[in-house]
């Protein structure tokens, strides 16, 4: 799923993982701790038991069950900082792949920052011709002209069709519609070229942030050959 991500996002997140590992670490410390310190108090205890009066068994299989807890307690620990250390690495592994490179992202809105927007499209068999539409929030139609299914690239430089040019800052709504002749076939949302900024990372879902202020899911995402 595409959005609109705000500046200051990766950032955000990154001080969030970054206080989640704290607080984990906290906690591994302070379980091995009192596991170490239970280790010592039963051993003494069973060292030291009055042979006469030997520990009661129901009172001895709950220690040893309070023992069972803390040592899965203690090894869950671990094994989550080992996933967290997993998944720090392979979000930097993504990190090295994805950032800085150029990437086609479908979306229907795009922001407009007073640069050139860069999209692409692809032309069924069926379809002989492509209309592209641009409309701001509001519904009104912006600019729309025909488009060429064989140039490289399209780009859109902010012009309407009153001659001037539309207003930075703002979202604007592309809609591709085709045709078969004089049928119309449907609509398509544009691939707007963009270049990875960021990457974070929210339940179990990886996404990338780019220049274009378009977020999307990495698996989502479309590398554009440099060739």
């Amino acid at each position: 799923m595409t959005e609109i991500n705000s500046v200051g996002a990766a950032t955000q997140s990154t001080q969030t993982t970054a206080s989640q590992a704290s607080e984990s670490a906290v906690t591994a410390e302070t379980i091995s701790s009192d596991f170490d310190t239970f280790i010592q108090l039963l051993t003494a205890q069973v060292k030291n038991q009055d042979p006469l009066e030997p520990l009661d068994s129901t009172q001895f299989v709950e220690q040893l069950a309070t023992f069972s807890s803390l040592e899965q307690q203690v090894r869950s620990n671990d094994t989550l900082d080992s996933i967290a250390t997993m998944i720090g690495d392979l979000q930097s592994m993504l990190a090295s792949e994805w950032i800085g490179e150029q990437v086609e992202i479908e979306s229907s809105w795009v922001p407009y920052s007073g640069d050139p927007i860069e999209f692409n499209f692809d032309l069924p068999e069926t379809a002989t011709r492509a209309a592209l539409t641009i409309t701001d929030p509001s519904g009104n139609v912006v600019f729309n002209e025909d488009l060429d299914a064989a140039a490289e690239s399209q780009i859109w430089y902010g012009q309407s069709n009153g001659g001037g040019f539309a207003s930075a800052g703002g979202l604007y709504q592309f809609s591709i519609d085709l045709y078969n002749g004089d049928e119309f076939l449907g609509g398509i949302a544009p691939r707007i070229v963009t270049t990875v900024t960021d990457i974070t990372s929210e339940n179990g879902k990886t996404s990338l942030g780019t220049s274009s202020q378009l977020s999307t899911d990495v698996d989502t995402a479309r590398k554009v050959s440099s060739e």
